[in-house]
């Protein structure tokens, strides 16, 4: 959605040293209209003078709740209300503690206390820190109370590690917290048809190795996949996501699991399943892999070369055969005779709901920011027409959730 008119944002900035991002973050931010005004931690002034934050933002830096210039009048409350948004980034590992607990001891605590927009946090820590239960523990405590998460990313860090942990540019925070829908700000985790429900979604493709440098593969992007994700996510839902290689990055508020593999996708689903209530199977998953994977490169001497493929499980299947499985929703991509084939899988694999999809044409499918829907269950069915994959994922997240809605009327879940 548009932001109100007022556009209003406050930008908390904490002790990392990807605070010097937040200096660009400010000007992707009114570049896209909105006024910005800048709340640091005492600790993060170490880091970026403030002077340098006034400069970029045209407005007044505070950091300090007791200034008695800045409360002559109270003005930690106004600038409360003053907020549309509250965006913390980076948030550090000790921030979002703070915030976890409901401390106010300085000026940003405060105004996370005291004002009603929504709270947003691009996460920014070493990789081990991130990790930690604790942080984690923080983490889930804030997505159970509304608050919007932006990453973090993957890669090197300024320490040296490798791994997550990297705040996300300037240019994703800004765009994400401008195109926030509806439904993420007016409904923020705990008030959604899903508000707590526990989703288990795999995306993407897998690559199945042949030697060193080869694989075998599919053409899916995951952008199905990564927009349903965040639809579910947007709704209420707790949602772990199982993605196979893609460029795309996480979904806010979207806790990811990366692998390579069929067989890993295979492990990780089924060491997380039994905490699901909903499983969504949107991955192409390969039907078969490499018996064993050359340990060197392949040459091309001859002029034939045969490969010994077996086949691989099948996730979905396996899932929705468990004594005790949650809500599953497969997807199918097919050629020719779509809805056919689909129902054949609903009730061979004894899914609760199938999303079908016809691919190998001009439009729509793998490798295109569009698609068509077709939604089936054991008594109904509904068609999507052709729209962008993140519109198709938002009406894709409401007929699942009312699906799962009467299911769970007639038998109450299992799962928590």
């Amino acid at each position: 959605m548009n932001p109100s008119p007022r556009q209003h944002i406050v930008l908390g900035v904490g002790a990392g040293i990807s605070a010097y991002k937040s200096l660009d973050l400010v000007r992707r931010l009114r570049e896209r209209g909105w006024t910005v005004r800048v709340v640091m931690t005492r600790a993060a002034t170490a880091f970026i003078a403030p002077l340098t934050f006034q400069a970029v933002s045209g407005q007044p830096v505070r950091s300090e709740l007791l200034d008695p210039a800045g409360e002559a009048g109270m003005s930690h409350i106004e600038l409360a209300r003053w907020a549309e948004r509250l965006l913390i980034a980076p948030a550090t590992a000790d921030l979002m503690a703070r915030l976890a607990a409901g401390l106010a001891d300085d000026l940003l605590t405060t105004l996370a206390l005291a004002t009603e927009a929504p709270l947003i946090l691009a996460p920014a820590m070493n990789q081990q820190m991130w990790r930690h239960p604790a942080t984690q523990d923080n983490l889930a405590r804030l997505r159970a109370r509304g608050a919007l998460i932006l990453g973090p990313a993957e890669g090197h860090q300024a320490c040296g590690d490798v791994g997550p942990g990297r705040m996300l540019e300037p240019l994703e925070i800004a765009e994400a917290v401008t195109g926030l829908s509806a439904a993420a700000v007016a409904e923020p985790v705990g008030a959604g048809p899903l508000a707590g429900v526990p989703i288990l979604l795999t995306a993407g493709p897998t690559r199945e190795p042949l030697d060193p440098v080869r694989y075998l593969g599919n053409r899916s992007s995951g952008r199905m996949g990564y927009a349903l994700a965040r639809a579910l996510a947007e709704l209420g839902a707790r949602v772990v996501l199982v993605s196979g290689p893609s460029a795309l990055s996480p979904p806010s508020g979207v806790e990811l699991i990366r692998v390579e593999t069929a067989l890993q996708m295979h492990a990780a689903v089924m060491e997380r399943v039994p905490d699901c209530a909903i499983f969504v199977a949107t991955a192409a998953v390969a039907d078969y892999r490499p018996a064993a994977a050359a340990q060197g490169k392949i040459k091309k001497d001859a002029q034939q070369l045969e490969i010994r493929l077996v086949r691989n499980p099948d996730i979905l299947a396996e899932v929705a055969a468990l004594p005790r499985p949650p809500f599953t929703l497969g997807f199918a991509a097919e050629t020719d005779h779509l809805e056919r084939y689909a129902r054949g899988k609903l009730i061979d694999k004894g899914l609760d709901m199938i999303a079908a999809n016809q691919v190998g044409g001009t439009s729509g499918g793998f490798e295109h920011a569009e698609n068509a829907l077709l939604i089936l269950w054991r008594d109904g069915r509904i068609e999507l027409p052709m729209m962008p994959k993140s519109a198709l994922a938002e009406h894709l997240a409401r007929i699942l959730a009312e699906r799962y809605a009467e299911q769970c009327l007639a038998n109450p879940p299992a799962h928590p």
